[in-house]
């Protein structure tokens, strides 16, 4: 039978969706660590069921960026060759590693989550890139045009494929491991190495990182079913809390990302993960 302890998860998930819809970081980056350390969860569990309700939240943004029609498809088919197969791996993965290795990967990996929060670059950057990838690779020259939903026209060439499968494959693999990384790895090769402009790079992100995420955290769920007890029964205990509380806050985040400014959430968050980031190291050293 369900319990109905994990009761605070959903105001809490409303307002974790929140801050990771508005900042473009993966919700799981923020649900592990509540999981191990204020849960108390065994790793290899906590992981699967962030992973489960990062989907949830996922789907909801990709839902808006499907309407804007901002989705590069053949781009994320290519990266989604590398990341599901990788992904998967790091899911099997998850279940043989000792949980006090997985908790450090996890505590290494939320450092470099908040290092790349904050060598991440300003707006003025960002349209300067966008300048010179219209300029560079845009025009009548350019492989790709979206058109989007307002009737904007996209137009530009991916650049270092190899590159880029490369880089998402080694972040679906942590995600699977540890349910964070992808995210991260694709908001720095999209733009700043495969030259794709910002608006597409976000869309074709959260596009890749929704589906992969759905096969790992299906792969997780599949391992807690087979091994039945008290795994499954946590499981959906804290994800009917959880699942609705990011279906909410991820519309909420989605409304807010325009009127916060970016830099200020970002360091604000950065800080927060260097700060989960020693707690959940130094519980493996103590």
């Amino acid at each position: 039978m369900l319990e109905l302890q994990y009761w605070f998860m959903f105001p809490l998930s409303i307002l974790i969706a929140t801050a990771a819809m508005a900042s473009g970081v993966e919700g799981a980056t923020f649900f592990s660590p509540i999981f191990i350390l204020a849960l108390r969860l065994p790793p290899e569990v906590a992981i699967g069921t962030a992973l489960i309700t990062e989907v949830f939240g996922f789907a909801s943004g990709l839902f808006a960026y499907v309407r804007k029609r901002l989705i590069d498809y053949r781009l994320g088919g290519a990266l989604l060759v590398a990341t599901i197969p990788l992904a998967l791996l790091g899911t099997v993965a998850s279940g043989v590693i000792p949980a006090v290795y997985l908790q450090t990967i996890l505590g290494v990996g939320l450092f470099v989550v908040a290092l790349s929060f904050l060598r991440q670059p300003k707006h003025e950057d960002v349209a300067t890139l966008d300048a010179a990838i219209e300029r560079n690779y845009g025009g009548p020259q350019a492989e790709t045009c979206l058109i989007a939903a307002d009737g904007e026209e996209i137009r530009y060439t991916v650049c270092n494929r190899a590159e880029g499968r490369m880089l998402a494959g080694v972040g679906a693999l942590f995600m699977g491991m540890v349910s964070t990384g992808l995210g991260e790895m694709n908001g720095y090769f999209l733009l700043q190495r495969c030259r794709v402009p910002s608006k597409v790079s976000v869309a074709t992100s959260v596009f890749v990182v929704a589906l992969t995420a759905l096969i790992a955290s299906a792969g997780h769920f599949v391992r807690f079913a087979a091994s039945g007890g008290d795994a499954l029964l946590t499981v959906l205990s804290i994800c009917i809390f959880t699942v609705p509380g990011v279906i909410i806050g991820g519309q909420i985040g989605s409304r807010l990302a325009s009127r916060i400014p970016q830099r200020t959430l970002e360091v604000g968050l950065a800080v927060l993960f260097i700060g989960v980031a020693a707690l959940t190291l130094g519980r493996v050293i103590l």
